[in-house]
């Protein structure tokens, strides 16, 4: 075993997501913040959040995760203190980063909310970091990323479990259909990230058994005229409504059920399937099931004290540390 890296602290990093309706709007000026987008457009969007009280699931699941990881550190003899910081809304990650340089942590190991490569799902969270860092100054901790955990046992295991008791619930012969969110054709054409999906979903229908079955996407937003990843969920669900007995619909691409789940799948895909008179059921995402936050004291162990990576798939799997120039932002072209 190799010598332990002196870590000294875990930082639990999400989107973030508001806490009530006077929340909507800001949390989503945060997240469009440098895009131009006018209110109006911003309150039309926060009326998914206001069906829900004007609340995210995201920041509770995180709660929930935080308190979950901090008893497995624990249990595995790692004594080490845990704070949470997120992209978009309290706690904000320069807050956090400030409250750990108060605390004198010096060199923190940090888990991302999102299992795969991208430049909205990896790359942007360590530039978000770095940014805190130079906000709080020269006491601020350095901070590295854990790597993408796409094909892990344990994210693929749950959802194997999870898949199987949602097919078991659905009509014979169902159409297994895995969703991600959907990325402009620029930002997926940088990173693996629909290669490290499709062998996520390979890999759950596999274990349940199933050989046929599609990955299409959800939540996109932007302009018309801009490429995304096709099919959108309604678009292949009005496809293959005249010819499925029933769809299971598996969320590969979230780990928890925050809005783009409970809104996007179980609001606005479910509307579309009880049109078109399809039998519906949505699978459950990984949560807090015992062996996801196995799994993340699993990523902290091997890059404290090197020990070898578990990986299910049959990509390579990632660099430990993320390279220099991965998952690069797209350029947008030049205005006309």
């Amino acid at each position: 075993m190799s010598e332990v890296v002196p870590y000294d602290a875990i930082l639990l990093v999400s989107f973030g997501g508001p806490e009530g309706p006077d929340d909507v709007v800001p949390f989503l000026e945060n997240v469009t913040r440098g895009r131009g987008i006018p209110r109006e457009r911003l309150e039309q969007v926060g009326a998914h959040y206001k069906l829900f009280g004007g609340k995210s699931p995201i920041n509770d699941q995180c709660r929930a995760l935080l308190a979950d990881l901090k008893v497995a550190l624990a249990g595995a003899g790692i004594d080490l203190p845990v704070y949470w910081g997120n992209r978009n809304w309290d706690p904000m990650l320069e807050d956090t980063i400030g409250d750990m340089a108060d605390d004198g942590v010096e060199h923190a190991l940090a888990f991302v909310t999102s299992a795969t490569s991208s430049y909205s799902g990896c790359r942007q969270y360590r530039e978000d970091i770095e940014r805190a860092r130079e906000a709080v100054g020269d006491d601020a901790p350095k901070v590295d990323k854990i790597r993408q955990y796409y094909d892990h046992p344990g994210f693929i295991e749950p959802m194997i479990d999870n898949t199987r008791r949602a097919l078991e619930e659905a009509p014979m012969g169902s159409r297994l259909v895995f969703t991600a969110h959907s990325l402009p054709l620029s930002m997926a054409s940088t990173s693996d990230y629909e290669a490290q999906l499709r062998e996520a979903a390979r890999l759950v229908a596999e274990g349940v058994g199933e050989a046929e079955w599609d990955l299409v996407w959800q939540s996109r937003s932007g302009p018309a005229q801009m490429p995304w990843l096709e099919p959108d969920i309604n678009d292949h669900l009005e496809a293959i409504g005249p010819d499925a007995s029933g769809v299971v619909m598996v969320p590969i691409g979230f780990i928890s059920d925050h809005m783009e789940v409970i809104y996007d799948l179980d609001t606005e895909a479910a509307a579309t399937c009880r049109t078109l008179g399809l039998p519906f059921v949505r699978a459950a995402t990984v949560g807090t099931d015992e062996r996801f936050v196995t799994m993340i004291v699993d990523l902290v162990e091997e890059r404290r004290r090197g020990v070898a990576p578990k990986a299910l798939g049959s990509l390579a799997v990632r660099p430990d540390f993320c390279l220099a120039d991965c998952c690069p932002q797209p350029q947008r072209p030049p205005a006309r």
